[in-house]
């Protein structure tokens, strides 16, 4: 693509919520690419910059003067904020069109698809969220995908398992002494590599596809299976196992052990997209190798 001068456009890439999976997707933006994240904290600018992303604030709702200029120009949309009681945060904000808007991706959770006590879901499996987190989670996929529809732009949403990766997984867990080995007899999770979350944003970019996609690994296991891998990878004793029943657990650490389910990835794959850490051991085996794990 070129610009009016002769040259190579430059992709401008607006990331709100720029945290853990922003952070890994503006580290594999191509040279094309400028991306923009923004944080609630002027604190947090160091640590954006450091990774290539140029920080703004938004917070409250409300879009400062600064980002409100940049958005004329910003072509591809990544959304990283969760929605509440009021709303999609992104969407109350944006009061106008973006005029070179060619994109949106919304990140999303599979904690939309709700229980089914271990049943495959997939992007046609009804949605029956639990959690109040959840329904609002479907009403703002819904209006993404209706503001998308509204403009002519592509809508990505992104439905994410459990997300780990350097500086946030079972190793971090087992040096800090948090990392606990639940028991709930036929418990699974899948879960997500930053990295794979990063490499499908980018697939998606770069092939201008819309619609709904699960973004998870391969392989839903029992979570305590994942401590124990990453214990013995380590060279130590995992923590004891612990009944779910009697285990000293946060509301809502306790809440995603009301759902059970395993989500197919196929959709994603049919376009294309392989992924980098299909299952929770070749990601612990990379990261324990290459010491990145602690990043």
């Amino acid at each position: 693509m070129a610009d009016g001068a002769g040259g190579v456009a430059t992709m401008k890439v607006l990331v709100f919520g720029a945290g853990f999976s922003g952070r890994r997707f503006a580290r594999m933006r191509p040279e094309t690419a400028r991306v923009l994240g923004t944080t609630r904290s002027a604190d947090k600018f160091g640590s954006l910059r450091e990774v290539g992303l140029e920080p703004f604030l938004f917070a409250s709702r409300t879009i400062a003067p600064d980002l409100q200029r940049e958005l004329t120009g910003v072509t591809h949309l990544v959304v990283s904020i969760a929605p509440d009681d009021q709303g999609d945060p992104v969407l109350d904000a944006l009061k106008a069109p973006m005029p070179a808007l060619q994109w949106v991706g919304y990140l999303s959770t599979v904690g939309v698809y709700g229980d089914y006590s271990g049943a495959w879901v997939d992007e046609e499996s009804p949605c029956k969220p639990v959690s109040n987190r959840s329904r609002e989670r479907v009403e703002a996929e819904r209006q993404w995908l209706d503001y998308g529809a509204r403009f002519g732009v592509p809508v990505s949403v992104l439905r994410l398992s459990g997300i780990y990766g350097p500086g946030r997984n079972a190793f971090v867990n087992l040096q800090n002494g948090t990392a606990k080995r639940l028991i709930k007899p036929g418990q699974v999770f899948n879960r997500i590599h930053a990295d794979d979350i990063a490499g499908v944003l980018w697939h998606l970019i770069d092939r201008n596809l819309g619609g709904v996609y699960n973004v998870t690994d391969d392989e839903p296991s029992p979570p305590q299976d994942v401590v124990a891998y990453a214990a013995k990878l380590m060279g130590i004793e995992p923590p004891p196992e612990v009944p779910f029943e009697t285990a000293q657990l946060s509301p809502m650490a306790r809440s995603f052990y009301a759902e059970c389910k395993r989500v197919s990835n196929a959709k994603i794959k049919k376009t294309g997209f392989g992924f980098a850490y299909p299952d929770y051991r070749r990601a612990l085996e990379t990261m324990w190798k290459e010491q990145s794990w602690g990043a």
